[in-house]
């Protein structure tokens, strides 16, 4: 097709693909008894960053808390931030990350003892968008991000990567069997599989096993 037809005056394309959704101009603030808020992204309580406070330790221990092993408790969201952003940690992860596992909750409208597996489709969305664009900023140039979910969110999410990390990064669906169940039990169709979805920061630098690059997908 050539520019002569794309109308008259018309000379080239504008806008990208993307996933809209209900207040995805809007931030999520989350509240103590699980609750949210929504808040406009310039409010200071979602842009705030939260210190990191020593419950225990285990074993010898040095005194830079950066250069340890670290297991955070807390909102991964205000984990990502401090991260990013407070300088003793942000020294030694901003940028250097080389793989980023992500198991958010599936959302299959179900509510566990441990958690709500049922948030309405557009807190999801907003969720998982927050939360990549922090780990996209912590990913060395070859990181990758490898998200792991069903069928309830994944095509939705896969647009979300496109537009967080950007779609020439995409590098695969890894498909995972979680269990061979023959007896098909689902009113239609019994899944058994989970899927991996895998970005690269830099689809040209992303490298795995042995340091053998990536092939770039044309």
């Amino acid at each position: 097709m050539g520019p002569e037809a794309l109308g008259p005056g018309v000379s080239s394309y504008e806008g990208r693909l993307e996933l809209t959704w209900t207040n995805k101009h809007l931030r999520l603030l989350a509240h103590e008894d699980g609750s949210y808020e929504w808040v406009g992204a310039a409010d200071y309580r979602v842009a705030e960053v939260r210190l990191l406070h020593d419950l225990q330790s285990v074993g010898e221990v040095g005194r830079k808390r950066a250069a340890d092993n670290l297991l955070i408790q807390g909102d991964a969201l205000n984990a990502l931030t401090s991260l990013a952003k407070l300088p003793e940690f942000a020294n030694e992860y901003l940028g250097k990350v080389k793989l980023a596992y992500l198991d958010p909750p599936f959302n299959t409208q179900q509510s566990f003892l441990q958690y709500d597996d049922a948030l309405e489709h557009s807190v999801w969305l907003t969720m998982i968008r927050d939360r990549l664009l922090e780990i996209r900023g912590l990913l060395a140039p070859e990181g990758s991000v490898w998200v792991h979910l069903d069928d309830s969110e994944m095509a939705h999410c896969r647009v979300v990567l496109d537009e967080v990390f950007g779609r020439e990064n995409f590098l695969a669906t890894v498909i995972w069997q979680r269990r061979f169940d023959p007896r098909n039990t689902a009113r239609h169709i019994s899944a058994d599989h989970d899927f991996l979805l895998v970005f690269a920061k830099d689809v040209n630098r992303c490298r795995f096993n042995r340091g053998c690059p990536v092939a770039r997908r044309t």
